[in-house]
């Protein structure tokens, strides 16, 4: 009989068991709250990887894919392919996420430049100080650094 198969009547037998028994029979331990997070990484990652697949795609203001984008329209697109609803614009985007701390921020988060408290941009955190976007007429979608410290950080919900 493997570890695996002897779990559940290890249990049976035990009524509970401990972290390190279910260790030792190649059992696996659910911690609360931690599904959460990481199905918003496994939300994000997919998303990152829809907006990587879509470099070169030109920008188009107003633009929600599939083959032009504006800034919110790639982040509602990939995250949309992702299997989660954003808002169309950048700062309705902000409203809608959880925000969180730069120290925080995980690839697959959201990155929002602001002037004050406008929101006029948003990209999608690639790591590495890093994001993917859609910057601009006459530009592509494309990974670039982030370029000033005016950012917020939001995590899809």
């Amino acid at each position: 009989m493997s570890a695996l198969n002897r779990v559940p009547s290890l249990m049976a037998r035990a009524g509970t068991a401990s972290a390190l028994t279910l260790a030792a029979v190649g059992g696996s331990i659910v911690v609360p709250g931690a599904a959460g997070e990481a199905a918003a990484a496994t939300v994000g990652t997919k998303a990152l990887k829809v907006a990587a697949s879509k470099k070169g795609a030109p920008y188009q203001w107003g633009a929600t894919g599939p083959n032009r984008f504006d800034c919110s329209g790639l982040t509602l697109y990939s995250f949309k392919k992702a299997g989660k609803k954003l808002p169309r614009t950048a700062a309705q985007q902000y409203n809608k996420t959880r925000h969180i701390s730069k120290s925080s921020r995980k690839a697959g988060d959201l990155v929002f430049f602001h002037s004050g408290s406008y929101v006029y941009h948003v990209g999608i955190y690639a790591g590495k100080n890093k994001i993917w976007h859609a910057p601009k007429t006459g530009d592509v979608v494309r990974l670039q650094k982030i370029w000033t410290s005016s950012v917020w950080y939001g995590r899809v919900k």
